[in-house]
C-alpha cells in the first residue's frame, strides 16, 4: 500500500527497535523529504493538565499525553477529529478526512467545541528521504488504512491486534504471529 498522510503503520514482529515495537504510528505527513507520524499506543502517565493547562478540556479520555516517538520528547503535537468538515479551527492543519492537526499556541477558545476528539502527543516519529520505505521493503511495517477512531481509543492497548484483525485476506493472520516463526 502506498505512504500517504493519514495511513497506519503497524509494526510487524520482526521490528525489535525498542521505540516502535508493537506501535502503531499515524502518519501525519509524507513527502519527497521524508515522513513524520506520532505513535498511537503509548500513552504516558504525564497529565495534560499538568504541562499544558488550558487543553485539559479538550482533549479525548485519558487526559495523558502520548509518547508520540522519539523524536523531539521536549515538544508537542496535538491532532483532532473534525466536528464539522466546513468549519475547522484556527490553527487546523488538515491530514486526511476529518483528522489533522491542531497548533497549540492556538486559544483554546478557538478550537474548543470544534472537534470530536484531540490527542496530544510528546515527540515524533521521523524519517528522512526514502528510509522509511525502505523499512517497509525490509518488513519492518505494515502499511494500513486508517479510522478516524484509531487515534482516540480510551485504551489503546489493543490497538495493534485490532488494526490487524480488521485487515483483509491473510494480513489478518499475522495478529496470531509469532516474533520467531520458526519456533512454532
Amino acid at each position: 500500500m502506498q505512504l500517504a498522510s493519514g495511513m497506519l503503520l503497524v509494526a510487524t514482529p520482526a521490528l525489535q527497535d525498542p521505540n516502535f515495537a508493537d506501535t502503531v504510528v499515524l502518519l501525519l505527513d509524507v513527502t519527497e523529504e521524508g515522513a513524520l507520524g506520532v505513535v498511537l499506543n503509548r500513552p504516558s502517565q504525564i497529565l495534560v493538565a499538568d504541562v499544558l493547562e488550558p487543553w485539559r478540556d479538550v482533549v479525548a479520555h485519558p487526559e495523558v499525553l502520548f509518547r508520540g516517538g522519539p523524536v523531539g520528547t521536549d515538544g508537542a503535537l496535538a491532532v483532532g477529529a473534525l466536528r464539522d468538515p466546513q468549519d475547522p479551527p484556527v490553527g487546523w492543519r488538515p491530514v486526511a478526512g476529518l483528522l489533522g492537526m491542531v497548533d497549540l499556541d492556538t486559544p483554546t477558545e478557538l478550537v474548543d467545541g470544534t472537534l470530536t476528539a484531540m490527542r496530544v502527543f510528546a515527540g515524533y516519529a521521523g524519517w528522512g528521504a526514502g528510509q522509511l520505505d525502505g523499512e517497509v521493503e525490509e518488513g519492518s511495517w505494515y502499511v494500513v488504512s486508517s479510522e478516524a477512531a484509531d487515534a482516540f481509543r480510551d485504551d489503546p492497548s489493543g490497538l495493534w491486534r485490532d488494526v490487524m484483525r480488521r485487515q483483509p485476506g491473510m494480513l489478518a493472520w499475522h495478529v496470531n504471529r509469532p516474533v520467531d516463526p520458526d519456533l512454532n
